[in-house]
């Protein structure tokens, strides 16, 4: 049941399942699906088993799994699957830390620990919360579309910042950017809605990145070349700075 708890000591049941689709995916599978029922009616065989191969596609590109959140003081949890590809030391984007003219505090300015997490058309695509808290913010930004790997791709690609904050004051800011293949950006929450740490927050559809800037004085917990798992791995744990290396095997 969604809600349930686990934790470390054995509590909680878990078994295997096939992933949910999320409806946003739902209606290009039903599209595809009837080109390919077209495709074989006409008896166009040669079009109607690649038809049937993107429909597959699609849904495996849409899929939903259900996640199990780690839950603690401070924890930073990934708002993405993928590949971490950057650890930088940057500048927030100025739409999270400016003034946003509703009396909305930002993120303060200053260097901070930028981590770069980039999706492949193969990861799941649905972004989740980092922190629970209440959205202070969701900016749209449109731009160009391109490869999201690219380091300049957070400034100039179509992208949306979201702003996450608690009643303790911890605040995390994060940037979906859209890459050479996405084309669009699919917002879930709006500014004011309260959020649980790992719940959904939007995806972004075929391919792209999402920028997570952690509060200063914090650390990563996670290394450049790792993988992620959206609202499982926990990236950091707010106010501890520490190194940590590792070896590719």
């Amino acid at each position: 049941m969604a809600g349930d708890i686990l934790d470390n000591r054995g509590r909680g049941e878990a078994a295997w399942g096939w992933p949910s689709v999320h409806p946003e995916g739902r209606k290009f599978a039903l599209a595809g699906a009837v080109v390919c029922a077209a495709f074989a009616f006409m008896a166009w065989e040669t079009l109607a088993w690649p038809a049937g191969v993107l429909v597959l596609g699609i849904l495996a590109f849409f899929r939903d799994p259900r996640r199990v959140t780690p839950l603690g003081e401070g924890l930073i949890v990934a708002p993405a699957d993928g590949l971490i590809t950057l650890i930088k030391q940057t500048e927030p984007p100025r739409e999270l830390v400016q003034d946003d003219g509703n009396g909305t505090p930002g993120l303060p300015a200053g260097m901070v620990t930028r981590i770069s997490i980039f999706m492949s058309v193969f990861d799941v695509h649905i972004n989740r919360a980092p922190i629970g808290g209440t959205v202070r913010r969701v900016v749209y930004i449109p731009g160009k579309f391109l490869n999201a790997d690219l380091d300049k791709a957070s400034e100039e690609n179509e992208r949306q910042h979201i702003l996450i904050d608690q009643a303790g004051g911890l605040a995390v800011g994060f940037t979906q950017i859209a890459g050479l293949i996405a084309r669009r950006i699919v917002p879930f929450v709006k500014p004011g809605d309260m959020l649980a740490a790992g719940q959904r927050v939007g995806l972004i559809r075929f391919g792209s990145r999402v920028d997570v800037y952690l509060p200063a004085g914090t650390e990563p917990q996670v290394l450049v070349g790792q993988r992620t798992i959206a609202g499982e791995t926990v990236l950091a744990k707010a106010g501890q700075a520490m190194l940590i290396e590792g070896a590719r095997q």
